[in-house]
């Protein structure tokens, strides 16, 4: 199966989840939706698709015209059927696509906050191998609204933190993919967004990394089965 990882900046590479995904035996391309035309190969080609986070914000139209066109490329691959997994700015991209609010967050939140399954997670093939409660990395200042045709799937005390549209796209606004390397680059990047000090953060990310890391591969794993399973009833 070809995978294709949709990329929004140098500083959003697709993490752990690059490595589930060449663990399994399938090809994984990436593909800057910003400075390139088009992917590697036809978007029929893909068995599965991660659009992943960014620094930019989805309403940022002006600043960045290929968000529209991103919008446009979602739908497309809705009506396709093709599996999807959008992480922070690729999940509010999603729930942009089908209607659904996206804004500000009441507050943001940078780095480690508790995030709650809701009861519809329990036998979701994605979210649902995660436990209960979980510490879960976040980066972000925006939130998204459910889309009115989904389903939540998790949340925290500030927002919405997961939701799936039928059976093959799912949303997140933690970041499962994030490794040790990527955290550190985004505090040297953006050490004055931190809140508390890049220390402490740096610090606190060293201890709970190895088991965020196993959990982000779980959860990669299962968004790779479902991806299977659709290929293998077309």
């Amino acid at each position: 199966m070809n995978v294709l990882a949709v990329v929004h900046g140098e500083d959003g590479p697709p993490g752990s989840f690059g490595e589930v995904v060449t663990e399994r035996a399938h090809r994984l391309d990436t593909w800057s939706i910003a400075l390139e035309p088009a992917p590697p190969r036809p978007f029929e080609e893909y068995g599965a698709i991660m659009l992943l986070g960014g620094a930019m914000h989805a309403d940022e139209e002006l600043q960045h015209p290929w968000l529209a066109d991103e919008r446009v490329l979602i739908e497309r691959l809705l009506d396709a059927g093709t599996p999807l997994l959008g992480v922070c700015l690729g999940a509010q991209l999603l729930a942009q696509t089908v209607g659904a609010t996206v804004a500000p967050a009441s507050r943001p939140e940078i780095g480690w906050f508790e995030v709650v399954l809701t009861a519809d997670a329990a036998d979701d093939p994605v979210l649902g191998v995660l436990p209960l409660r979980f510490l879960a990395f976040q980066w972000h200042f925006y939130a998204f609204a459910v889309p009115a045709c989904g389903v939540e799937l998790a949340l925290s005390p500030v927002c919405s933190q997961a939701f799936r549209l039928g059976e093959s796209a799912w949303g997140v606004q933690f970041h499962p993919e994030v490794t040790g390397e990527i955290v550190a680059s985004w505090v040297a990047e953006c050490p004055e967004e931190v809140p508390g000090t890049p220390e402490a953060l740096l610090a606190e990310t060293d201890r709970r990394i190895a088991g965020w890391v196993s959990l982000g591969r779980s959860l990669c794993g299962g968004f790779v089965d479902a991806a299977e399973r659709v290929g293998a009833a077309a």
